[in-house]
């Protein structure tokens, strides 16, 4: 079985701890404060000025002016704050933020990332990819594992333009968990049902598979 979205999110969830600073990126990645654990208290922050991020709203409690950077209407928690996108910025680069999980286009087997532009079509610019790239020391990507086309998005080499270097540490798919290893992707989980040749069949770059892989536990 091929996880939603919500069930990829709900995997990342995961890997939140208590105390965490979390930026999520635009996609996937802000469907995760959805599904965070009620017991353990984590502080969401998004590049355009916000500390403090909820769920989404429930459809009718919407307000217009509270938004994350992909302008998704958002809420707050109790003590949130707001502030410009420079003080934004200088907590990114400061190396504020524990855990950075964002979308992508393509990742390689030594984890580049390329998130932000397809050449020949329209983009409005990176945003704040590159630098949360450059500075986060813990970077997962939620990521389907294949294109429309069924193309592996999962590369030996990415083809599309880099938005990092060698900074992706663990990928969750629709299909398993991976870890990025200076050997290639190594499968620590597959979704339920899904058998490892099949993601093998799935995968363009170099796949470890050591022993027994387990399913996911959502």
């Amino acid at each position: 079985m091929s996880l939603s979205k919500e069930q990829i999110a709900q995997r990342i969830a995961k890997e939140v701890k208590d105390g965490y600073y979390v930026n999520l990126g635009i996609g996937i990645p802000t469907l995760v404060a959805n599904y965070v654990r009620d017991d353990i208290s984590v502080e969401f922050q998004s590049e355009n000025g916000v500390l403090g991020m909820g769920p989404f709203p429930f459809e009718g409690e919407e307000d217009a002016d509270i938004i994350n950077a992909g302008k998704q209407t958002i809420t707050t928690l109790p003590g949130a704050s707001f502030f410009d996108s420079s003080l934004s910025f200088g907590m990114i680069r400061g190396k504020h933020v524990d855990l950075t999980i964002l979308g992508a286009m393509e990742v390689s087997e030594n984890g580049d990332i390329a998130n932000w532009k397809i050449p020949g079509k329209m983009v409005k610019g990176m945003g704040g990819a590159m630098d949360l790239v450059a500075s986060a020391e813990n970077i997962i990507v939620a990521m389907m594992h294949t294109n429309k086309r069924g193309d592996s998005k999962l590369l030996k080499r990415c083809s599309l333009p880099l938005t990092g270097v060698q900074c992706v540490k663990k990928i969750v798919t629709n299909l398993a968990v991976i870890e990025v290893t200076n050997k290639g992707f190594k499968l620590l989980e597959r979704a339920p049902g899904v058998s490892v040749d099949s993601i093998k069949d799935a995968t363009d770059g170099t796949l470890i598979i050591e022993g027994d892989v387990p399913e996911m536990n959502l």
